[in-house]
């Protein structure tokens, strides 16, 4: 358990408000997908989801990455969750039928409000990761930051299907609410030496220095295209309210099931790899991994039956985690201080974007194709990414996280 020693008070305190965080999130997605496919029965619907948070988190999350490195590294994070708390309370009164109107526009207005919030999430626990640990133990503490990131996808889930499902949606937007609240205490009990603000400029100029250091950087610009190319077409969670409910026949309760697997499997695998860490090829680690989950996004829309689609999942979720922790780590120990931020908010664009832009992509695809063969077509351009990140990012390829220190 020594590779466990470097949790010291700030970062215990940290995971819990990235942590619960997510945890909130996932309980609040789990149920809106369940809530709007249930209202319409419509895959698109599902896919809009996605687009209605995208818009606002692709329009704010530079500024954010600028507002975290030159004002406050602890209290855009605490007001992030503040506003997901109030998300969660307004989703309580549309599950309840108490406010005015179509209940999908104020479903969609929360969840844009939710792309506003989670733009400052990353950025904020980016910026304070590098604080309260040494160097020396960022690839440790990557693996064990993913693996309590991945617990709340695992539990987010899990804990949204359980709740609709015995005690309704009001109950478990109402638990999400709690879990925002004590995700802001976490932070706001946070202590941390902050180094003085970077050097005040003009908010453009000092976003198009982030931009021009990732752009110059292929190791850096290679990982996160590769992730935010391959989530955006081989990501199925969109679609899963439609496999449960017309393809495996479950109730919700089977919903947070199959959400949970990949999570669960990437879970285990960052715990494994804070005991075991990888340094060397991590490039290939990270192409390998990507692949992987292309291939099991493949056989889950070629699954039998429920059980076998949720062990394909959990496999992608083990492919997951070591795409998450190798790309987090290299983006760690490539980053300056003083732009970690703004470097944040890219990768939270290229990445974080993707899954809602993926969201959408699947449910435009779904109804096109068909439920089953938007999955296949996903994992399959998962695969042809991989093959030209690898042809078109050689130094990505080559790289071991040693070169980086």
């Amino acid at each position: 358990m020594a590779s466990f020693g470097i949790i010291n008070t700030a970062f215990f305190k940290l995971l819990a408000f990235r942590g619960l965080a997510v945890l909130a999130y996932q309980v609040m997605a789990t149920v809106v997908g369940w809530h709007i496919y249930e209202l319409t029965h419509d895959t698109l619907a599902l896919g809009l989801v996605g687009l209605a948070e995208v818009i606002p988190y692709f329009c704010c999350a530079l500024f954010a990455g600028y507002a975290v490195d030159h004002y406050s590294r602890r209290w855009f994070g605490i007001a992030a969750c503040g506003l997901l708390a109030l998300n969660a309370a307004a989703l309580m009164l549309v599950a309840d039928a108490r406010l005015p109107g179509d209940p999908l526009w104020w479903i969609y207005g929360t969840v844009a409000c939710t792309g506003l919030a989670r733009a400052f999430l990353g950025p904020s626990y980016s910026a304070l990761f590098a604080l309260v640990l040494p160097r020396e133990v960022f690839v440790k503490a990557s693996g064990i930051g993913s693996s309590v990131i991945n617990f709340g996808l695992v539990g987010g889930p899990a804990l949204g299907g359980v709740l609709v499902a015995w005690a309704g949606k009001t109950v478990a937007y109402g638990v999400a609410a709690g879990l925002c609240l004590i995700a802001a205490m976490a932070l706001l009990t946070l202590r941390v030496k902050q180094p003085p603000p970077a050097v005040a400029a003009p908010i453009f100029a000092s976003i198009g220095e982030g931009l021009r250091f990732v752009f110059n950087n292929q190791v850096v610009l290679g990982a996160q295209s590769l992730d935010m190319f391959a989530v955006l077409f081989g990501g199925a969670v969109a679609l899963l309210p439609a496999f449960i409910q017309d393809v495996f026949h479950y109730g919700a309760e089977g919903l947070g099931i199959l959400r949970a697997a990949p999570a669960a499997g990437a879970v285990l695998t960052g715990l494994f790899l804070a005991r075991h860490p990888i340094n060397r090829h991590a490039g290939r680690w990270l192409l390998a991994a990507v692949a992987g989950f292309g291939l099991c996004m493949i056989a889950f829309a070629l699954a039998a039956n429920f059980w076998l689609g949720a062990l394909f999942l959990a496999l992608s979720g083990v492919c997951d985690g070591v795409s998450v922790v190798m790309r987090s780590t290299i983006l760690q120990l490539a980053t300056p201080d003083a732009l970690r931020g703004r470097v944040s908010a890219i990768n939270g664009i290229f990445i974080g974007s993707s899954n809602e832009l993926g969201a959408f992509e699947s449910g435009v695809t779904a109804r096109w194709l068909g439920l089953v063969p938007s999955v296949l077509f996903g994992g399959a351009m998962t695969l042809i990414v991989v093959a030209a990140t690898a042809k078109l990012a050689p130094k990505l390829r080559k790289v071991s996280l040693s070169d980086l220190y």
